[in-house]
């Protein structure tokens, strides 16, 4: 592959690698992931596998994984709203 890049088809990432590392009783949508060889992971919504992916870096998904165990993310779930200073 020539050029990995935020926004790119999913597809064009293969088929094979992609894994469903938050899934459960939420009907079949899923966030599938895949970790890319230089480090990055690609993340894609399984109701619609050509649809785009979102590549992060792994300080990206490190961060992001961090601050939700911490609860940082939490207002997502409780329908709060934040303001960005």
């Amino acid at each position: 592959m020539d050029r990995i890049y935020n926004g790119m088809p999913a597809t064009d990432l293969g088929t094979e690698g992609w894994s469903k590392p938050w899934s459960g009783g939420n009907g079949g949508s899923c966030v599938e992931a895949m970790r890319l060889r230089d480090g990055r992971v690609a993340l894609r919504q399984s109701t619609d596998p050509d649809g785009p992916a979102l590549i992060y870096t792994h300080h990206e998904i490190e961060s992001f994984i961090k601050g939700a165990k911490a609860g940082e993310a939490d207002f997502l779930l409780a329908g709060t709203s934040v303001s960005c200073e």
